[in-house]
């Protein structure tokens, strides 16, 4: 009995160290453009602007009641294909999601609906979100997934 709770915490550590190295490495090969394993700046905001246009379906630059529903719908597809949190895919992309650690997923409520979680972006509160407020939220974005603040997202960053 003794030696039982030992080994299942050893294992519970090593399956949790497995669970962050395949989220990041998830992320890394969704969000870095060139390759190299690190997700600079330059890479989240040109990602994010391509987000963007996934989800703005009438392609007028502004998320309309209908486009967050189809965020909602996305995050349900990924979450039914097993893609959850900190995995590069499905809702954190587009501002939702919990963290892991310092703020991985923005620190939005990750049931939370599209519309509710993006409310941060909404610069000007006027209860709309352009194109341009969107990604104007990306450095603070970037920010709390770049864990040792080194200024690039590596595998490093999504830790344990």
């Amino acid at each position: 009995m003794k030696r039982t709770l030992p080994l299942a915490a050893a294992l519970a550590l090593v399956a949790g160290i497995a669970t962050a190295n395949t989220r990041g490495a998830e992320f890394i090969q969704q969000w870095d453009a060139d390759g190299d394993g690190r997700v600079t700046l330059v890479e989240a905001e040109e990602r994010r602007a391509s987000i963007f246009e996934m989800f703005d379906q009438d392609g007028d630059g502004i998320f309309s009641a209908a486009e967050f529903a189809l965020i909602d719908e996305h995050r349900a597809l990924e979450a039914e294909a097993g893609h959850g949190p900190g995995n590069g895919k499905g809702r954190h992309a587009v501002g939702g999601g919990r963290g892991h650690g310092r703020g991985m997923q923005g620190g939005a409520d990750f049931a939370q609906p599209a519309a509710e979680g993006m409310k941060r972006f909404d610069a000007d509160g006027d209860g709309v979100i352009v194109r341009a407020e969107f990604l104007a939220g990306t450095a603070d974005w970037f920010a709390m997934r770049d864990r040792n603040g080194d200024g690039v997202i590596t595998a490093a960053d999504f830790g344990r």
